[in-house]
């Protein structure tokens, strides 16, 4: 009998993309953010993505002694790999966004594939005048003119330089196939170095569509591009975060979920913490027949540096 395949779950936590209004429990504040990293490891998340946000009223930030304030106590209670996003949210520059895991060097972080626009504005009619803080609207409305930057140049400086000066290793993220061959470029240059962790990003406003052909598309792409060097994790956005990964397991890959993707537990329902869709994704993977992955086993299927070697 084969050896039960294992998965990984991520679980993003808090994202740059979602603000207060739209959900109770999306954290912001120190504790909160702690918190929810902590209990969705327990519940079975073996990587934890991080954004930072402002604790006074949950605007993104780049802030790297912010994200030192959820480090160091997230790495104190649990053993999870972090996942320092790179990204970080509309309006901060590529130096912004780096400056964290120049001073972090945690074990893994995320590299964008490529300039795109990525559009949080459509969710501005759904809660106008009811805006909890006077920075949201605003901040939406910025991602009908600002796109997401990250050049050619910005990859390569990321590969050449960021990686080997902090020992960190990279959650490629693409948001449509054109990425995918990108990818692959610097992986046949040698700038990409196996194993590669692919996070596929389905029903981003800007991004190819959350549709399960798009999906077998990317994942066949991948495959003939990339072969044998990867592993393969999808998120899905909005309200299609769970069909997406259900998808995604059952065509052998990692999942990831979590607040900064998708604010519900199922339809109508917010979900109360980023543990219980940590706990609904377990559910699904179990009755699948698919082992979750340990924190452990995901350094090692994706060749971290271990723990002990982070700068926090």
């Amino acid at each position: 009998m084969s050896a039960m395949r294992k998965a990984i779950i991520t679980c993003a936590v808090t994202g740059s993309g979602h603000t207060p209004t739209m959900s109770p429990s999306l954290p912001f504040t120190i504790e909160d953010v702690v918190n929810q990293s902590v209990t969705a490891a327990e519940a079975g998340a073996s990587v934890i993505h991080l954004h930072a946000r402002d604790p006074r009223d949950g605007r993104p930030t780049s802030d790297p002694a912010v994200f030192l304030e959820y480090l160091k106590p997230i790495k104190a209670a649990t053993d999870a790999v972090v996942s320092i996003t790179t990204g970080g949210g509309t309006g901060m520059t590529v130096e912004d966004r780096l400056r964290v895991i120049e001073v972090a060097r945690p074990e893994l972080c995320t590299l964008n594939l490529g300039t795109m626009n990525y559009g949080g504005f459509p969710m501005i009619d759904k809660y106008r005048g009811t805006w909890r803080f006077d920075w949201e609207e605003p901040y939406l409305e910025s991602t009908r003119r600002e796109p997401f930057v990250s050049t050619y140049a910005d990859i390569e400086h990321m590969l050449r330089t960021v990686g080997p000066e902090t020992g960190a290793r990279f959650e490629y993220e693409a948001y449509d196939v054109g990425h995918l061959h990108t990818l692959a470029h610097y992986l046949e240059r040698g700038l990409v170095r196996p194993p590669v962790f692919l996070q596929t990003v389905m029903g981003v406003m800007g991004g190819i569509g959350a549709e399960v052909e798009h999906l077998v598309h990317m994942k066949q792409t991948a495959d003939r591009l990339l072969g044998n060097t990867y592993q393969w994790s999808v998120l899905g956005a909005g309200r299609h975060q769970f069909d997406m990964v259900t998808v995604a397991a059952v065509m052998g890959g990692h999942v990831r979920v979590g607040l900064e993707d998708g604010l519900y537990l199922g339809k109508g329902q917010l979900a109360p913490s980023n543990a219980d869709q940590v706990h609904k994704v377990r559910r699904i993977l179990q009755e699948l027949s698919i082992e979750v992955a340990t924190a452990e086993e995901t350094r090692a299927l994706l060749g971290l540096k271990g723990l002990d070697k982070v700068g926090f």
